[in-house]
């Protein structure tokens, strides 16, 4: 049996009821994008029912799904990338990660001075792109790295290839990772390498994320105990910092991500493709821009016909989001958000509607009894609902 997990990063469906908690009340990414367009045209998503899981200007909904669909609502506390895709994998958390909205406490930033060896520039929240035309000239001259956080939990490390090379800057960030732990323990530590000259620096593809280990068990573990294989592509095992994941391909763009999870099925023998697609998060929700993520979205949906062909006769399709980013509000940060849950393949029931599902982790069980694991989490399966050939056995 194969399965590709498609997520689509940030791509929310609607604020949650407690995104009032979080600063994000009215948030809808999807349809906040679709109205500033005057219509989104995303035909290969409209064949799923995306149209039929919230009214989006553009987006038909008048005819039936091929596959099922609905949403999901993230349990777990918080709205970051990391427990977003531990969730969808069947880890939940009850606290949210840290983060440090006034910069770093001295005690850190000085543990890390000792660590490394160097001082530091910056320290404070701020756009990874502006902080880089900000402080790149004093980086140039110092040679000290830039240290920078966000609305997320993460702890940024950037620096020019041509003063701090990438093998250097990825040792600081391991380093770094080693010290951000117990109340420092953000999600992620974030490598920032760029190029250029003052006025002109721009971030390069060599980006590295260090995030933490999962605390527990999740799906990818006992897909990988069953001995089948679990392909990362994106940045899938950089969040999951390695833990079940068989075989990494890291990518560079929405279009490649695509592209090799294409790739990745066609290999595979049986297991799981998981992949991310961080264009939309990190290059239009952060930087508002709604009319260049409209236009990814639909680069995307172009591109989601092949693999719905190779779909159509083997296997599962799975499509999600792990958050919101909303690129329509003050914030650059992700919203909380429902977000949409797509299923297709040949012994899936068109047309149906799985509603609104309480936790991401119903992909995890789902998974689970696909795969006859004994694998449990909080979630809930829907395969049974939606699955034309029946199960004869049930999972242990």
């Amino acid at each position: 049996m194969k399965t590709l997990l498609l997520i689509l990063d940030s791509v929310g469906i609607g604020a949650l009821p407690d995104a009032h908690l979080y600063g994000d009340e009215g948030s809808h990414t999807l349809g906040h994008i679709a109205k500033t367009v005057s219509g989104l045209q995303l035909t290969n998503l409209a064949r799923l029912g995306l149209g039929k899981v919230a009214p989006l200007q553009g987006i038909a909904s008048d005819f039936p799904a091929e596959g099922a669909y609905g949403m999901m609502a993230e349990m777990s506390a918080g709205k970051d990338t990391t427990t977003g895709h531990w969730e969808i994998a069947g880890l939940l958390m009850k606290d949210p990660m840290p983060t440090f909205p006034q910069g770093f406490p001295a005690a850190l930033i000085e543990a890390f001075t000792i660590a490394t060896g160097k001082k530091v520039l910056g320290n404070k929240v701020a756009s990874g792109t502006e902080i880089i035309q900000e402080l790149g000239e004093e980086h140039l001259r110092t040679g000290f790295p830039i240290v920078y956080t966000s609305a997320d939990s993460v702890f940024q490390i950037a620096a020019h290839e041509e003063v701090i090379p990438l093998s250097e800057l990825y040792e600081l960030c391991q380093k770094a990772r080693k010290i951000l732990t117990g109340e420092w323990a953000v999600g992620r530590v974030i490598a920032r390498p760029f190029i250029g000259t003052p006025g002109n620096f721009i971030r390069t593809a060599h980006r590295h994320d260090y995030s933490l280990l999962p605390p527990g068990r999740t799906v990818l573990d006992a897909l990988q105990a069953k001995g089948e294989e679990v392909i990362g592509v994106g940045k899938i095992a950089d969040i999951f910092a390695g833990q079940g994941i068989s075989r990494s391909i890291p990518t560079k763009s929405n279009l490649e991500g695509i592209a090799e999870s294409i790739r990745a099925w066609q290999e595979l023998k049986s297991g799981l493709v998981m992949t991310n697609l961080v264009d939309f998060d990190s290059l239009y929700g952060h930087r508002n821009n709604p009319v260049g993520y409209a236009k990814a979205l639909e680069e995307t949906d172009a591109r989601l016909g092949e693999i719905l062909a190779l779909v159509k006769d083997e296997g599962l399709l799975l499509i999600t989001a792990d958050h919101g980013n909303d690129p329509t509000t003050e914030s650059t940060d992700h919203s909380r958000e429902y977000v949409p849950l797509l299923v297709y393949g040949k012994n899936i029931q068109a047309d149906f509607n799985l509603g609104r599902r309480k936790t991401f982790a119903d992909i995890a069980a789902t998974l689970s009894e696909l795969y006859e694991l004994s694998y449990r989490c909080p979630g809930e399966s829907f395969l049974r609902q939606i699955w034309r050939e029946k199960k004869q056995k049930q999972p242990v």
